[in-house]
Order: C-alpha cells, then structure tokens, then sequence
C-alpha cells in the first residue's frame, strides 16, 4: 500500500513539473530592439503656387476699333512682335495736324527773329515765338506717342493667354486683350509655418542658397532644381505662415503660370536617435514608448518626436541609442510587467521596413 502511494506521488510530481514546463513554454517572447544613432535626413513637403518670371495683363492704351489681331491663344510671340492693331485713322490725323502747327509755329520765329535783329519787336516777343515752337513740337510728339500706342507689340518673349477681343471690337482705353507668361523660369512660392521658419533662418546655412525639388500635379519631380531666393516680410496672422520663393529653371516650357505643386525640401538631421514607428503608442496628444529594464520589467516612457521618415521617428527627447525597447506586442502587456524577450539588431529592423534612412 505504501508503495503505491509514493507512485502515486512520484506521478502526479512529474505531471506538476511537466505542466510548469509546459506554461513556462507557452509564455510569448515578445520583440525588442535598440534604438539607432545616425545621420539622416527628412523630406518635408509644402503646398505651393506655381507663377511665371514675368506675367503681365496686355491691353489697349487707346480707344478705337480692334484693327487686326496678329497672334493667336496659345502662341509664342518674340520680344518687339506686333500683337494688336488699333484703327489708326484718328490718331494719323492729330499727327498731321500737330506737325502743321509746329511748321507754322517754326516759320512765326524765322520772322520774329527777323524783326528782333531789327530792333522792331522786343526780345520778349522772340522768346514767346521760340516758347510756341517749343510746344508745337511737343504736341507733335504726343501725337506720335498716341499714334505708336494703336500698335501693341508684346514687350518680352513670352506665350499668349486667351483672347478677351476680337477684330472688329470697340476698346476702350485700358481694356484687357489677353495676358502675356514669360516662362523661361517660374517663381513658386510656398508656405512654411513659423517654427519651421525659425529653425531655417537660425541653421548655420542659412546664407547659402537652398535648394529643392518640386513634386508636380501628375506625382512625378519636375526635371530642375529650384533654388529658394527670397522669403516674404511678414507672416500671415490667420495662418501663421510665411511666403518663401523658390526659382526653376524652365527650359522645356513644362510648367506654366498658374499650376500647383508641392515644394519637396530636403532637412537634415545629424546623429539623432531613431525608432520604428510602430513601437510608439499614442494617449491623448503624447508619445510613448514601453522601455525593457534589465530584468525584463516593462517601463512606460514619454518620449518627443522631432521629426517623421516613412515608418520611423526621430526622437529629440526621452530615449537613448543604449536603451532597449518593446518592438511588438504593445497592446499586450502593461506597464510594469514583466515579459520574456527576444532581441532583434536595430539594424535588421530598419532594413525589414519600407524607409529612407542614411
């Protein structure tokens, strides 16, 4: 009887070992890695408007009858082409009649000077004479100038916009015939928030001449790269904002005025420490992550991202390259716990995401 007793101990002992065994197995081993110190750098993107180097509203500088159109919607036109021809009739005869008065005008001083030498007139009267003249001339002048404005050539190389008139239209004067775009380059100005102004104006390169891409509304970057030149002279007070302007180079006539984009600019950031996203977890509006102390023992931590790459953070503060953290498994533990863990190199992590990180 006594033998079959201590059997029966020696069994259900083993099965109490096997069965802790068992649960010892069965415990997850939960991922964690290390982050990872190094250089890298963000792409931030901002929405931009895309203008021409020079655009300008064409229109008539006299009033008449719309003449002859010379150039067409669309079309190239060169520096000095004629483009418009307002009915010159009027303003041919105000010519004719501006140089009649001054050649009367010119022959009333011949004879006055005459009778000046002669001592017959005053010299006042000479100078009254030459006065005439004077304005005879400058009315003919004038009338030229009227005359040379029913002729409008385009003023730079440049495309033409759409056509506001059509041959046989009444204008009057300062009535808009079309737009002129020189797009051999194109100013695109785009918005940047203030704290993102402060850390530009305050880097070491602030002085250099900073260069970006431009990403264009068909998601492809543009063939140039542009070159930001100036920034605006006050912020918006709705928005926050200030206007920066970029210049590209338009060779192939790709980009016109009026299009959108977004302006792609490269901010570099040198020996930050970085972790996958997906090891962060929110509450409210702060960032946290589960640390791994040497025992094993889960430790909740906020930490402060001061940027975003596809997949990753940077940290600027709560963390540090030689701490380990939970990689996977978040919404499975709490803080304080203590979990079994499986190491994972930084570097494979990284490699294992979709990311840019050099």
């Amino acid at each position: 009887m006594k033998k079959i007793l201590i059997g029966a101990l020696v069994v259900l002992f083993y099965t109490s070992c096997q069965t802790k065994k068992e649960e010892t197995k069965e415990l997850p081993a939960f991922l964690v890695t290390n982050p990872i110190k190094k250089d890298t750098a963000i792409t931030k993107d901002y929405v931009s408007q895309i203008h021409s180097f020079r655009h300008i509203e064409i229109r008539a500088l006299e009033k008449g009858y719309l003449k002859q159109i010379s150039v067409d919607e669309g079309q190239h036109v060169k520096m000095g082409q004629a483009m418009f021809q307002i009915m010159p009739n009027i303003y041919q005869a105000e010519l004719q009649k501006a140089k009649a008065e001054a050649n009367a005008a010119s022959i009333e001083l011949k004879n006055t000077k005459l009778l000046a030498d002669g001592n017959v007139v005053s010299p006042n009267e000479l100078a009254l004479a030459k006065a005439k003249l004077d304005k005879a001339n400058a009315e003919v002048m004038l009338a030229e100038t009227h005359l040379s404005f029913t002729k409008i050539k385009a003023p730079f190389d440049g495309i033409m916009d759409h056509l506001e008139a059509r041959e046989g239209s009444f204008l009057e004067e300062g009535e808009l015939l079309t737009k002129l775009s020189d797009n051999s380059k194109m100013w695109v100005y785009f918005n940047v928030p203030e704290a993102e102004y402060l850390d530009y104006i305050m880097s070491s390169d602030k002085n250099s001449k900073k260069e970006v891409a431009l990403l264009m509304a068909n998601n492809k970057v543009f063939n140039q790269k542009g070159i930001v030149e100036t920034i605006e002279g006050e912020f918006n007070s709705e928005t926050g904002n200030i206007a920066f302007r970029a210049t590209f180079q338009n060779p192939d006539a790709i980009l016109r005025h009026g299009e959108t984009g977004s302006i792609l600019m490269t901010v570099p950031f040198k020996n930050v420490v970085i972790i996958p996203q997906k090891a962060t977890f929110e509450i409210l509006d702060k960032t946290y992550v589960f640390v791994i102390t040497k025992d094993n023992i889960v430790k909740q931590r906020e930490i402060k991202i001061g940027a975003e790459l596809p997949n990753l953070f940077v940290v600027s503060k709560g963390l540090n390259e030689k701490e380990t953290i939970l990689l996977e498994g978040i919404r499975m533990v709490k803080n304080n716990q203590k979990i079994n863990t499986k190491f994972l190199d930084a570097n494979k992590v990284m490699s294992s995401l979709d990311l840019y990180a050099e």
